[in-house]
């Protein structure tokens, strides 16, 4: 059967960047990424799909989503400061070995949730504006949650994203796993119309057959961004492309 599934939907874009990649080592380990690429580019995308494998075998073979992202980061940090603006992209890894903690890791605004005990706890902190400025009385919207402090490609190093925005560039989480429960990697364009929508994610990714439920999460995400959109502005009607991964861990 099946572990793991994803879906994506390009909204009202021309074209998308989004990339996933499932890797297995030989001793059960399972690595699962998702970068949101930033833009619209076929050599963006293409760069992408590349990255993500070779994020998801070096953490599998790693045993550690932080082992795996951060190799790959380096790598293209090389390759920002030697070439200049290359392609970015939010990532996110997961890493599940067996018998020991899932991890996670990020950098961007791609997020990781755990379904477990009928609630969708999430596992990762954005690193964008709104988190850099968050919302108060006096800006009720806070800072611009489209606007990222990190993000793969980028030539920064954790010290310098702490001094300017009070984060890593990388950040990294562990939990442990207790009993059947599922993970969900999503691009912002596939939470941020359920979240503003208040639409509950556990319920939405609690479908029995994993394809199906992740592709109608994405396309409800865009449906609902599309009807948001219109509500504002009958002439602006826009929904960001939205790509999630959805798998059936245990421990």
């Amino acid at each position: 059967m099946r572990t793991y599934a994803t879906a994506q939907h390009t909204g009202t874009d021309p074209g998308q960047c989004d990339a996933t990649a499932v890797c297995a080592s030989p001793d059960g380990t399972r690595a699962y990424v998702l970068l949101d690429g930033i833009g619209r580019r076929e050599k963006t995308h293409q760069w992408a799909l590349g990255a993500a494998r070779h994020i998801a075998r070096t953490a599998a073979r790693r045993c550690d989503a932080e082992a795996g992202l951060r190799y790959v980061y380096n790598l293209c940090r090389a390759d920002a400061i030697q070439d200049g603006v290359g392609h970015k992209a939010a990532a996110v890894v997961a890493v599940k070995a067996p018998g020991g903690p899932l991890t996670v890791a990020w950098c961007g605004d791609s997020r990781a949730y755990l379904m477990e005990r009928g609630i969708a706890v999430r596992l990762t902190e954005d690193h964008n504006k709104r988190r850099v400025y968050p919302p108060s009385a006096t800006s009720p919207y806070g800072g611009n949650r489209n606007h990222l402090t990190s993000c793969l490609g980028s030539d920064a190093t954790d010290e310098d994203r702490q001094r300017r925005y009070g984060h890593p560039a990388i950040e990294t989480t562990s939990r442990k796993i207790t009993g059947p429960c599922r993970l969900l990697l999503a691009s912002d364009g596939a939470y941020e119309p359920h979240e503003d929508a208040r639409n509950c994610l556990f319920t939405e990714c609690d479908g029995d057959d994993l394809i199906p439920t992740v592709r109608d999460l994405v396309n409800l995400a865009v449906d609902t961004a599309v009807k948001t959109s219109r509500s504002l502005d009958p002439n602006q009607v826009y929904a960001d492309n939205a790509t999630a991964l959805l798998a059936d861990l245990t421990p």
